[in-house]
């Protein structure tokens, strides 16, 4: 295999992460935001799976902080685990390393079955479809909540408002682990529309026939040496569009047209953000 999925293989391992090479620790991102953490007070409704990239790699960290500043703001009652939080298991699954996979779902089961875990919310759809789709492969069987089906609820029963004006269009990019895997299309395009001023405008290839952003099944880990990239492929959809911003609902995909926008240097032409990003811009926080 590649040399760079064999050394996120070995991190996992040695880590509990796939991020070779991170200065962040888990809890890092939280700093300041007073969030909970399960080993000091277990009394919480929902798990908040924070999960490795929104951790550890420094520009998906900004997810993790909307969200919970969404969560807090709604007055929900969450905790994170924190420190003892590990990969899900999903690089390795798509890389191969079925063992590996499997001790890390054991673990993470084992340490969510201590807390007596019953519901999960998580902003990455690859850790979603793993724990919702493939724990219970295993025997942990757990209510998983995505953070766009969370933030829907949460603005249909009034428990967060949208009163500031957005004056963008944005073009929404369908994740593969949550609109193919899941059938998770309408409430990010509902929670864009409930913000004043966007208008939103569809690529192409969206809903069940989106385009992948190019790091799905392990691939986040593998460089590209040949042909276009699909990142740059998918960038090149969206700007046809005339977007001034591109709405993602996944770490990986967030990254990986954070990457292409600057290696084709259309940085000043347009933005990618997490939705929960565009919502906390939008919140009226007291």
């Amino acid at each position: 295999m590649p040399e760079t999925a064999e050394s996120a293989l070995r991190s996992i391992e040695d880590r509990g992460h796939p991020w070779r090479g991170t200065t962040l620790t888990r809890t890092d991102w939280a700093n300041g935001l007073d969030v909970n953490v399960m080993s000091d007070n277990a009394d919480v409704d929902i798990l908040f799976w924070v999960g490795c990239t929104e951790a550890l790699e420094e520009r998906s960290t900004g997810i993790a902080k909307s969200l919970a500043i969404i969560m807090k703001q709604a007055g929900l009652k969450f905790g994170i685990l924190g420190a003892e939080e590990s990969c899900c298991g999903d690089p390795a699954r798509r890389i191969g390393n079925e063992y590996l996979f499997q001790m890390q779902a054991q673990k993470n089961i084992e340490i969510m079955n201590s807390y007596d875990v019953k519901t999960i919310v998580t902003a990455c759809p690859h850790c979603y479809n793993t724990i919702k789709n493939e724990y219970p492969q295993l025997g942990g069987s757990f209510k998983v909540i995505h953070h766009t089906e969370l933030i829907e609820e949460l603005i249909r029963n009034g428990k967060i408002k949208l009163t500031g004006e957005l004056n963008k269009t944005i073009t929404y990019h369908d994740s593969c682990y949550l609109g193919r895997h899941n059938n998770i299309y309408e409430q990010p395009r509902i929670i864009l529309k409930d913000i004043s001023g966007v208008k939103t405008v569809e690529m192409e290839k969206n809903h069940k026939w989106s385009f992948c952003c190019g790091a799905g099944g392990g691939r986040m880990w593998m460089e590209e040496r040949t042909g276009q990239k699909i990142s740059e492929n998918r960038i090149d959809q969206a700007m046809e569009t005339g977007a001034q911003m591109i709405a993602t609902a996944c770490p990986f995909c967030l990254q990986m047209f954070d990457d292409a926008v600057k290696t084709k240097e259309q940085e000043d032409s347009i933005e990618i953000k997490d939705i929960v990003e565009i919502i906390v811009e939008s919140m009226e926080i007291e």
